[in-house]
């Protein structure tokens, strides 16, 4: 079974284009704590092969692709002619995905804050709007009186029942900036991945339309589905690989109960 690698960080080196795939130079730095009585691994460079196609749909450029982080994943080579490969290993990579910088996740955040003052104003006005309604009508005196007596009327078991109906209405939870549907958030470590997932992969075209959307607005496009107590994940792994890759602290759920 080829082992897999996956790198992240900017290319080192000007971008090569070949007939049908296209090469670039990255390194990674070595462990920082080698083992005992060995010496600390320095940098190795990489050289990875990307088909022209798929990096094409990054909308990666000769000169922007020195500037932007990138994932990727792969499998290392020896198969690579060493005029093409200068790197120490080669990598044949099956999947390239932009990562968000810095900037872009400062603007993202800064959407959010506006967006959630803009709905706290917007809950705000509708109270304000809600109590100018609930201002009661003047009425002359012979009218007042005879709503008085009608109120007196009313049994105590109706008012004991009108009260426990209020205690009873379940007051609705609010999730801003939040998919539609959401009913919780979870720690994105805390959900359970189950090895049928895992020996998936998710298709790379669908999953930069995740990305891509996340960048835009700053959240999924959907909550993922979890078994509640258990945590396991029932749908949406090309999300959660999604969370994976733009660091997702917190992810948004809905909830699968078990059947007894």
């Amino acid at each position: 079974m080829p082992h897999k690698i996956t790198l992240t960080g900017s290319a080192t080196g000007p971008l090569r284009e070949y007939d049908r795939y296209v090469a670039f130079d990255m390194r990674e730095k070595g462990s920082p704590s080698a083992p005992k009585g060995l010496k600390k691994s320095t940098f190795i460079s990489y050289t990875v092969f990307v088909a022209k196609k798929a990096f094409n749909k990054t909308g990666l450029t000769k000169k922007s692709i020195m500037h932007e982080k990138i994932l990727i994943q792969g499998e290392p080579t020896l198969d690579i002619p060493i005029d093409e490969c200068p790197g120490e290993v080669g990598v044949i990579c099956f999947q390239i995905t932009v990562l968000p910088s810095k900037k872009d996740k400062e603007d993202n955040e800064s959407n959010n804050k506006k967006e959630a003052k803009q709905e706290a104003s917007a809950a705000q006005q509708e109270v304000a709007a809600t109590k100018q309604e609930e201002k009661p009508v003047t009425t002359s005196q012979p009218a007042a009186t005879e709503q008085k007596k009608e109120v007196e009327t009313i049994q105590p078991e109706a008012k004991e029942t009108l009260v426990q109906e209020k205690k009873a209405e379940p007051k609705p939870k609010t999730l801003p900036n939040q998919p539609k549907g959401t009913q919780d958030l979870v720690s994105f470590d805390d959900i359970i991945v189950p090895e049928a997932f895992l020996n998936t992969r998710p298709n790379p075209e669908k999953t930069q339309k995740v990305i891509d959307f996340v960048k835009r607005t700053g959240r999924l496009d959907e909550p993922l589905t979890i078994e509640k107590g258990s945590n396991v994940l029932k749908d949406g792994y090309r999300r959660y690989v999604v969370a994976k890759i733009v660091k997702m602290d917190k992810v948004p759920v809905v909830y699968e109960y078990q059947k007894s």
